[in-house]
C-alpha cells in the first residue's frame, strides 16, 4: 500500500512528459512520437521527437524540438522547426534544414508527389490599427472596429488572417508561393483551436483541401458553418465540397486511392456541440452518404483503413472514449449504423488515432491514473499493448487511485453514471472530505481523461474523494442526453449534480460535514449556481472562469453562436426564465459559503467581469473569499509556473475551508 508520501503532487504532475503520436514509417515498422517536456525554471515547454519500433523496444530521441512531422518516401522523416522544413533519416541521422528565405511557415506539408509544399502564414487583410488609417500618426495606439468578432478566445482582431499557401518544391528549393485565400478575411486553420488537420493534400498531389468558415464580423460570430474547400492546382479553381451542409464540417480524410473522402459534419448552424456524423463522398459520382445518421452517438477523429474498406473513428460511450470502425459496403451508400463495430472497451480513453500497420493500430490512451501513452490495438480482437512508457518512472513511485463507476438515480428517474475517485491509501473505515466536480463545456465528455489542471488523481491523492457525474449535457449517453442541457443550464443538470453528491454522501466513508464543489467554465457557472441553491450541503466552493451573470456575459463573450443556442439573447422574452431562474447573480442573496474565484485576464470566452462580480459580491456580503487573477492566461492556465500557483492555491484553500 502506498504511504502518504508516495502520492501525486503538483510538482510531479508538471514533470510528466506529454506524449503525442505523430506518424508511422513508410514500411510500417517504426512509430514516431513527440514528448513535450514542461520546464518550471524556463516557464515553458520544449517538444522533442522520438522513434520506437512498432513491435516495441527502447525509444530513440531524434530531435531537440520539432513541429509538424511526416513520414516521407525512402525512409525519410520530415518535420518543421522554427518555421522551416527539415528532413532526416528515420534513425535521426542526416538532419538538414531544407527551406529558408520564405519567412516563418506553419502547418507545413509536402505533397505526396514531392513537387509542392503547403503551409500557412499570417496575411494583413483588414485595416484595424490607427496607423492603418492614419500613417502620419505612427505612435497612435487605437483599434477601430465596425463589426463583431473584434476579439476571439484570447486575442484582439488585428486585421491579420491565417491563409493557406502552396509553392513549387524541389528538395528544399521553394518557388513563388500562391495564396489560395488571397484577399479573404478568413482563417485556416480555424481559430482558436484548429491545426494541421484543417489542410491536407489529395493523394495525387493535384489539389488542396482546407477547412474554413468563410464569414466575417457578426456573421462569423453567430455561425458555426465551416465548410471543406478544394483548390485545384491546375485550374486555380476552388469549390465547396460541403455546400448546403450548415453546421461544422471538418477533419477531411482521403482513402489512399483518392476515390473517397470522409469528414465529420454537424447538421445545425450555431450548435457547436451537435451530433458529429461521419460523411462519405464518392469523388466520381459526387454522392454524399451520412454513415452514422441513425447511430445514437457522436464521432471524432475519422480516417480510412489502409485498404479503404473501413473507416475508423473515436466516440465517447458511457463515460469512456473508444475506437470504432465502419465496414463500408460494396455500394458505400448502403452502409448503415448496423455496420458499425466497437473495437476497444474498458475503463480508459482512446483519445487519438496515430496510424495503421496491417492489423495493428497505434493509438493514444489515457485513464484517470495515467497521462497519455501510445498503445497498439489488435484491430480484430481489440486487445491493447502498451508501446511507450515515458512516465513509468513517476507512476511506479506513487500510489494510484481507485476509480469506480457508480450509477445514480436522477430526480427524473434516469440512470446517471458518476465516476468516484478515491485516495491511494483509501480506508473505508475512515471518513473523507468529498468534492463534487462540475464539468465544463457544457457539452463535453467526462470520461477517463487526464488533465494537467483538473487532475482527479492529483486531487484524490491529497486525501479527497472526488465525485464526477456525467450529468445532463454530456456525450456518450445518446444524442438526447447530450442536447437536453441547452436552454436548461440551471435546471436538470444542477439537479443531476445534487443527486450525485447526495447519493455518494450516503456512504459511511463520506464526511457529510466536509463537502465541496469545484469546476471551471460551465463547471464554474455550476458552482456559482450551487452557491445560491445548495441549501447548506457544501462547506466550500472553487470556481474557475465561471459565468456569474448571464446578461453581462452575453454582452461581452465572443462566440455568440454558443450563447444564442444554449441561452439566447437577454432581450428576447422567450429567454426570460434563463436570465431569471438560471442566472447565478439572481440567487446572490442566498450566498453564505466560502468561495475561491479564479479568473483569466485574457479569457474572452468568459470575460474578466464575471469573476470580478462574483468576488465583489462575496466580499461585500462578508463571505470568506479569495480572487486569483492570472493577467496573461485565457480560459485555461498554460504557463507552468502559473499552473503550480493555481494548484497550490487550490489545495491551500481546501485545507483552510474544508
Amino acid at each position: 500500500m502506498a504511504t502518504a508520501q508516495d502520492k501525486m503532487t503538483p510538482e510531479l504532475l508538471w514533470q510528466l512528459g506529454r506524449v503525442s503520436g505523430e506518424a508511422i514509417s513508410a514500411d510500417g515498422k517504426t512509430v514516431f512520437f513527440s514528448v513535450s517536456q514542461p520546464s518550471l525554471a524556463d516557464n515553458k515547454s520544449q517538444r522533442h521527437l522520438y522513434a520506437i519500433p512498432l513491435a516495441g523496444g527502447t525509444p530513440k530521441q531524434l530531435t531537440e524540438g520539432a513541429g509538424d512531422v511526416a513520414a516521407l518516401p525512402g525512409g525519410k522523416i520530415g518535420y518543421s522547426l522554427k518555421g522551416q522544413w527539415w528532413e532526416m533519416n528515420a534513425d535521426g541521422a542526416g538532419a538538414a534544414q531544407k527551406t529558408s528565405g520564405t519567412g516563418e511557415m506553419h502547418n507545413i506539408k509536402i505533397s505526396p508527389d514531392g513537387k509542392h509544399i503547403l503551409f500557412t502564414k499570417e496575411v494583413k487583410v483588414k485595416k484595424i490599427a490607427g496607423v492603418d488609417y492614419y500613417p502620419d500618426l505612427p505612435k497612435s495606439n487605437v483599434q477601430i472596429y465596425d463589426n463583431l468578432n473584434y476579439r476571439h478566445w484570447d486575442t484582439w482582431e488585428d486585421g491579420n488572417f491565417s491563409h493557406v499557401f502552396y509553392a513549387p518544391y524541389n528538395n528544399g528549393e521553394i518557388g513563388t508561393p500562391v495564396d489560395i485565400m488571397a484577399g479573404e478575411p478568413h482563417d485556416c486553420p480555424q481559430m482558436p483551436s484548429g491545426g494541421p488537420e484543417d489542410l491536407i493534400w489529395s493523394p495525387d498531389g493535384q489539389s488542396i483541401l482546407y477547412v474554413c468558415k468563410k464569414k466575417y464580423g457578426k456573421d462569423y460570430a453567430i455561425s458555426t458553418n465551416t465548410d471543406i474547400y478544394e483548390y485545384n492546382i491546375a485550374t486555380k479553381a476552388t469549390r465547396n465540397l460541403s455546400e448546403g451542409m450548415m453546421g461544422y464540417d471538418m477533419a477531411p480524410a482521403f482513402s489512399q486511392d483518392g476515390k473517397y473522402l470522409t469528414w465529420l459534419s454537424m447538421e445545425h448552424d450555431g450548435f457547436e456541440a451537435d451530433k458529429n456524423d461521419v460523411i462519405l463522398l464518392n469523388r466520381a459520382s459526387g454522392v454524399k452518404t451520412n454513415l452514422t445518421k441513425k447511430w445514437d452517438g457522436t464521432a471524432s477523429a475519422v480516417r480510412f483503413s489502409n485498404d479503404g474498406k473501413k473507416i475508423f473513428f473515436l466516440a465517447v460511450l458511457k463515460g469512456t472514449e473508444q475506437l470504432l470502425e465502419i465496414a463500408l459496403q460494396k455500394d458505400p451508400a448502403q452502409t448503415t449504423d448496423k455496420h458499425i463495430r466497437q473495437i476497444t472497451s474498458g475503463d480508459f480513453d482512446i483519445n487519438g488515432i496515430v496510424a495503421q500497420s496491417g492489423n495493428t493500430m497505434v493509438v493514444s490512451r489515457t485513464d484517470m491514473n495515467h497521462a497519455a501513452e501510445l498503445f497498439t490495438v489488435d484491430l480484430r480482437k481489440g486487445a491493447l499493448q502498451q508501446l511507450t512508457n515515458v512516465n513509468k518512472g513517476t507512476y511506479d513511485k506513487i500510489g494510484l487511485c481507485k476509480v469506480e463507476k457508480r450509477w445514480v438515480k436522477t430526480t427524473d428517474n434516469k440512470e446517471m453514471l458518476a465516476w468516484v475517485i478515491f485516495p491511494p491509501d483509501f480506508d473505508p473505515a475512515k471518513k473523507y472530505p468529498t468534492l463534487l466536480y462540475c464539468q465544463g463545456g457544457p457539452q463535453s465528455a467526462l470520461s477517463q481523461f487526464y488533465s494537467y489542471r483538473w487532475n482527479f488523481q492529483l486531487i484524490a491523492s491529497q486525501g479527497y474523494i472526488v465525485v464526477a457525474p456525467n450529468r445532463r449535457g454530456m456525450p456518450g449517453h445518446g444524442v438526447e442526453w447530450n442536447a437536453s442541457i441547452s436552454k436548461d443550464w440551471g435546471g436538470q443538470p444542477i439537479r443531476d449534480y445534487l443527486s450525485a453528491i447526495d447519493d455518494v454522501s450516503k456512504e459511511s466513508y463520506v464526511d457529510k460535514k466536509r463537502l465541496g464543489a469545484i469546476g471551471a467554465s460551465y463547471g464554474g457557472y455550476s458552482v456559482y449556481m450551487l452557491a445560491g441553491v445548495h441549501e447548506n450541503r457544501f462547506k466550500t466552493f472553487i470556481s474557475h472562469d465561471g459565468l456569474f451573470d448571464l446578461k453581462s456575459w452575453y454582452g461581452t463573450t465572443e462566440e455568440l453562436w454558443f450563447a444564442n443556442w444554449d441561452i439566447g439573447a437577454y432581450w428576447d422574452p422567450a429567454n426570460a426564465k434563463a436570465y431569471k431562474d438560471f442566472n447565478p447573480s439572481e440567487h446572490a442573496s442566498k450566498w453564505n459559503t466560502p468561495i475561491l474565484i479564479i479568473q483569466g485576464g485574457i479569457d474572452f470566452r468568459v470575460p474578466i467581469e464575471q469573476g470580478l462580480q462574483a468576488f465583489q459580491l462575496a466580499q461585500l456580503k462578508g463571505i470568506k473569499s479569495k480572487l486569483l487573477h492570472f493577467p496573461e492566461e485565457n480560459h485555461w492556465v498554460l504557463k507552468p509556473q502559473n499552473a503550480i500557483v493555481w494548484q497550490r492555491e487550490f489545495f491551500n484553500w481546501l485545507k483552510e475551508t474544508l
